[in-house]
């Protein structure tokens, strides 16, 4: 007989919710820069007025370096906690 026991820590769930968190927030972010879904977004939620602060350059592409930092530090410390 064969019991398996779960050997995650608190620590190590943490780490693959910021990976999912990361991956989650570039995908996002990528999709809003590079495609016309954040204006239709908007306008379909009653924001279309804040398309020209959100919808810059400015604003998306820092979110998406910021989203892909996170993913590449999640997965250094995926890659180091052994």
């Amino acid at each position: 007989m064969h019991i398996s026991i779960n050997h995650k820590t608190k620590g190590g769930k943490m780490r693959e919710k910021l990976l999912a968190f990361g991956l989650g927030g570039s995908t996002v972010a990528a999709v809003c820069c590079f495609t016309p879904l954040l204006p239709w977004l908007l306008g379909a939620l009653g924001f279309s007025g804040l398309i020209g602060y959100v919808y810059a350059d400015a604003l998306l592409f820092p979110t998406l370096a910021g989203f892909l930092l996170l993913t590449g530090f999640a997965l250094w410390r995926r890659r180091n906690r052994n």
